[in-house]
């Protein structure tokens, strides 16, 4: 298992924590021997002097094996956190390197449990191991060389009880196996519906939909209760049969035993011991059940788990490639480019062609649904197109460390999305090392400067999650000025200024001409396409028209409709005189 390759730094300590556990396990064994001796030998013969000297002796093991258990503990506890730890840092660095391609098998709300709720499992796994299922065993195995060595005879039936318990527990584990890992994928819907909820919850209200996604979430958290019960209640069976095979030996021991007593063929300190050592066993086996039922918890999470470890790194998030010594001009040109999703047959692109010259604005209009999105997303290389080739400096971009060039490319997406901290912190994401010079010009830029200043604490006011207690106008420029402030070759804005009015608009357009970068807009307004150098409409994956203003109100009958619904026939046809 890939997931447990993390403990090998600490073997060191491992193997301490296991001396202990050893040193417990074999003052607890010599306990029963002990008192056999001082029943036989002390108790039988009323000699009160060896009885107090043996007494002594076991009081004085008692107290070693209480230090070496908490000393056990101790170090057990250290060697599962600290492998969680690693874990959990290697998990999320490792997602951190996922392609958008691989995020498209693997669901967040799946992604979530296995670096929380499995991690977590795993952690629990490492620590009985050093500490109780490891000790489990062991205790059995000493517990019947003991028996033997004191009376072969009588701790016989544990020969003929004992491997038919090892049979069966070894099928309840992979019989658990199967039922922990349904669990844990029911964990993942109940996750998902959770998350999509609380994202969501301004949409359920404002649609009243409480008491449908109540009953969703009661369906899906019945299912998940019903899976662990099932689960739980399969593995509560080993504890009864455990129990039922080791009290049947305890009174085959004193039936035999008693007629051994009286033959002199054994004596009462044997049997005693014996009665202990299976009593020992029966403890044992009694938290066998807890341990089969974290042993398949823990097969199933580490499967899991080594799903995500176990995943080729697309080399897209390898940042190979050449490295980019210079700044990018931003010329870019798409070639017969077409694209799909993964896991779809629809095209999503096809056969798309364009140039962009450096410093050029080019906007782009289309139905929702028509790919531009797409499009945006190829440039990055978010995601590699299907067919066709992409040129930045007539460089083809599969050539290009991802990292150097996304490093220079502003991007900002459909949904602004902001994170927890300060308006700084967010806006220091476009570019760690920016002074606060450029943070504010950055910010003026974007429209957003006199809006943070009438903040209580300006620009170290805290944002809420995902900017809730922002406007979705404010959280837009936001993201704008968060692209800008790294100064890009290439800026691209997907309907970045929808909630913004005209005025403020037209002011940030007016600013981006401050950097000089390749500007490509996503828009649905024609106040913002029409300013620009370049103006592609796209449809159903389609570029089916490519021109400026002025030249596609002349000859598009796509564009004039677009045009239309927007201004007005009237205003179409004044248009057409001024010119």
């Amino acid at each position: 298992m890939n997931s447990f390759k993390f403990l090998k730094p600490y073997r060191m300590t491992m193997f301490v924590a296991i001396f202990f556990l050893l040193l417990e396990l074999v003052v607890e064994l010599f306990q029963p021997y002990i008192l056999s001796k001082i029943i036989n030998n002390g108790i039988v013969h009323k000699d009160l002097a060896y009885v107090s000297k043996w007494g002594i002796i076991m009081i004085v093991l008692s107290v070693v094996a209480f230090l070496a258990g908490v000393l056990n503990t101790f170090y057990a506890t250290h060697v599962a956190q600290s492998y969680s730890f690693v874990l959990r840092k290697t998990l999320f660095e490792k997602v951190q390197s996922f392609s958008f391609t691989t995020f498209s098998f693997l669901p967040t709300s799946s992604i979530i449990t296995r670096l929380t709720n499995d991690v977590s499992q795993l952690q629990s796994a490492v620590f009985m191991s050093l500490r109780i299922i490891l000790r489990a065993p062991l205790i059995v195995t000493g517990s019947v060389i003991m028996a033997l060595i004191l009376n072969w005879k009588l701790s016989f039936i544990l020969f003929l009880i004992l491997p038919f318990l090892f049979m069966f527990l070894n099928w309840m584990v992979k019989k658990g196996r199967g039922l922990f890992k349904n669990v844990q994928e029911n964990v993942d819907v109940v996750n998902s519906v959770l998350r999509e909820n609380l994202v969501g919850m301004k949409l359920i209200k404002a649609f009243v939909r409480n008491d449908y996604e109540n009953k969703r979430f009661q369906h899906i958290n019945k299912n998940l209760k019903q899976k662990t019960s099932v689960a739980l209640r399969t593995m509560e069976i080993t504890m009864p049969v455990m129990l039922l095979f080791m009290n049947a030996s305890i009174l085959v021991v004193l039936w035999f035993g008693n007629s051994k007593v009286h033959t002199h063929e054994t004596n009462i300190g044997d049997i005693v011991a014996i009665v202990n050592y299976i009593s020992r066993i029966t403890s044992s086996f009694s938290v066998f059940s807890f341990i089969i039922s974290a042993f398949s918890r823990m097969r199933a999470s580490s499967e899991r788990i080594d799903e995500i470890l176990t995943i080729e790194e697309d080399l897209i998030e390898k940042n190979e490639g050449n490295n980019l010594r210079n700044r990018l001009e931003g010329k870019i040109q798409f070639h017969q480019v077409s694209f799909r999703y993964p896991n779809s047959d629809k095209e999503v692109l096809n056969n798309i062609s364009f140039l962009a010259y450096p410093e050029q604005t080019i906007a782009i209009l289309g139905s929702t649904g028509s790919g531009k999105t797409s499009l945006f997303q190829l440039i990055p290389r978010l995601y590699e197109a299907d067919g066709g080739s992409i040129l930045i400096d007539d460089q083809d971009i599969r050539k290009m460390n991802s990292k150097q060039l996304r490093g220079q490319i502003g991007y900002v997406p459909q949904e602004a999305l902001l994170f927890t901290g300060t308006i700084k912190e967010n806006l220091l994401m476009g570019r760690e090392d920016a002074t606060d010079e450029e943070v504010y010009l950055a910010a003026k830029h974007a429209q957003i400067h006199e809006t943070i200043l009438s903040f209580p604490n300006g620009y170290e006011s805290k944002i809420g999650q995902k900017g809730v207690n922002l406007s979705g106008g404010q959280k837009q420029r936001l993201a704008i000025a968060r692209a800008i402030i790294r100064k890009p070759s290439i800026l691209l804005l997907d309907d970045s200024t929808s909630a913004l009015d005209l005025k403020t608009e037209a002011s940030l357009i007016e600013a981006l001409k401050n950097y000089k970068c390749t500007t490509l807009i996503i828009t649905q307004k024609i106040t913002t396409a029409k300013n620009a150098d370049k103006i592609l409409i796209i449809d159903e994956g389609q570029l089916v028209e490519e021109g400026t203003h002025d030249s596609l109100l002349n000859s598009s009958k796509l564009y004039k409709a677009i045009y239309y619904s927007q201004y007005g026939k009237e205003e179409l046809m004044d248009v057409k005189g001024a010119n």
